[in-house]
């Protein structure tokens, strides 16, 4: 919960970026008190590891400084506070009721990891690799917008001027 409230707290980007990866270790953890190591495993490697790269290669890319903070909406505020105090009714009335719950031991469920490939790589293929595809154009989308529109045209205009010196020198005309 710390690392999810630094995350909204964090003025630099970098470091809710930061906060956002013990978000998902911690996630990693709720995994292994539930039994299901494998997916705790591909938490770690997969979100914590290779997509919070990318993020803060995004980040850093776009050279995101300090966010500017603002007033804050009214709106925000009469709807956030109640939806906040009935959202912590919510989570204690159940941790309240149904605290009752067995723990499991590790290795205890189902889930051999050969499975899981399986299904994966052969049912989920279309949905893994239309992800891949997103994450690149999210990337270049990055790239895009991370570049100057003065840098893009004096890109251009020296290409332009690249065409048009053979023109020149073929019908005799001097610069």
């Amino acid at each position: 919960m710390a690392g999810a409230v630094n995350l909204l707290v964090q003025r630099h980007p970098i470091n809710s970026a930061l906060s956002l990866v013990v978000v998902m270790a911690s996630l990693a953890g709720e995994y292994l008190l539930l039994g299901a190591e494998f997916v705790a495993a591909v938490q770690v490697i997969v979100y914590a590891g290779a997509i919070m790269v990318l993020f803060v290669f995004t980040v850093m890319l776009l050279n995101a400084g300090e966010e500017a903070r603002s007033g804050g909406s009214r709106v925000a505020i009469l709807l956030g506070i109640p939806g906040v105090v009935m959202g912590a009714v919510l989570v204690a009335w159940t941790l309240l009721h149904h605290s009752n719950t067995q723990a499991v031991s590790i290795g205890a469920l189902p889930g051999d990891p050969r499975d899981i490939a399986r299904l994966l790589f052969h049912d989920f293929l279309l949905p893994f690799e239309v992800t891949s595809i997103l994450i690149l154009i999210a990337i270049m989308g990055a790239v895009v917008l991370a570049s100057r529109p003065e840098d893009i045209a004096r890109h251009h205009h020296s290409q332009s001027t690249e065409k048009e010196a053979p023109e020149f020198v073929a019908s005799g005309k001097e610069r």
